[in-house]
């Protein structure tokens, strides 16, 4: 796609964000997007966000459980940057920073050591991965309505919008992760549930699947970031005022408030 186009969209999701008011879908814009397109639109904006002085910090797989799949109508996973001022450390999510928020609840790796080569495999994330905790992911659309496939979700750096991490760490010789389990409560009501395995089929291979599609557009999953693996279950949506807590077996708890 000619860069002239690239920049356009880009522009488009970039001031969609700061302002707070959510476009119609890129891909109804233009039929003829691919998901390279929607990775080129993607960096444009990593590279606006990084020259005005934010720093990543990670990065996100997503779109991962069949859950989620079928609830955002696509059938494959997204990926997308993270940015160190997206965590929430305090566990408090600033609702008015967002647009259409929806939470999940899933495990994020920390990384030691670099995974890049477009050959990674599940023994390679074990053995880069310095400890892994529960998390929360508070996932937010640029798009009007969610209606989204795979190539406005990409465009849109995967929906991200802010992370929660748990105080828990555990290596990976440490937990199982495939059977741990989790249960989602919203304002203290059962809103979802799932196991390790939702997340194509061991949260392990998920970041071998993403460190090696980045790695197709030149980009490394790198020693300290934090990677989000993706979610146990559906993503319910988030309003002012509401609580989660997302309890998984081993990891302990993550807790999260929009204010």
């Amino acid at each position: 796609m000619a860069g002239e186009k690239i920049a356009v969209y880009a522009e488009q999701l970039f001031i969609a964000e700061r302002n707070r008011k959510a476009i119609a879908p890129l891909t109804e814009q233009d039929t003829s997007l691919t998901i390279d397109d929607a990775y080129a639109i993607q960096l444009a904006n990593v590279e606006r966000v990084l020259k005005m002085g934010h720093v990543i910090s990670g990065k996100k797989i997503g779109l991962t459980s069949e859950g989620i799949q079928k609830q955002m109508g696509v059938n494959e996973p997204d990926y997308g940057h993270l940015f160190a001022a997206m965590d929430c450390k305090d566990g408090k999510a600033p609702i008015d920073q967002l647009i259409q928020a929806k939470i999940e609840g899933e495990v994020a790796f920390i990384l030691k050591a670099d995974l890049a080569g477009g050959k990674v495999t599940r023994e390679d994330v074990i053995a880069a991965t310095d400890y892994v905790s529960a998390a929360f992911e508070i996932v937010d659309s640029r798009v009007a309505d969610w209606k989204i496939k795979l190539v406005d979700t990409v465009s849109d750096n995967a929906s991200s919008g802010r992370y929660i991490l748990g105080s828990k760490k555990l290596s990976l010789g440490e937990v199982d992760l495939p059977s741990v389990t989790m249960k989602l409560y919203k304002n203290g009501s059962l809103a979802g549930e799932g196991t390790g395995a939702a997340v194509l089929g061991d949260p392990c291979v998920s970041v071998a699947w993403l460190a090696n599609r980045l790695w197709s557009y030149g980009v490394t999953l790198k020693a300290g970031e934090v990677i989000l693996s993706g979610a146990f279950s559906a993503a319910p949506p988030a309003v002012k005022g509401d609580s989660f807590t997302a309890e998984f077996s081993s990891l302990g708890k993550v807790e999260a408030q929009f204010v």
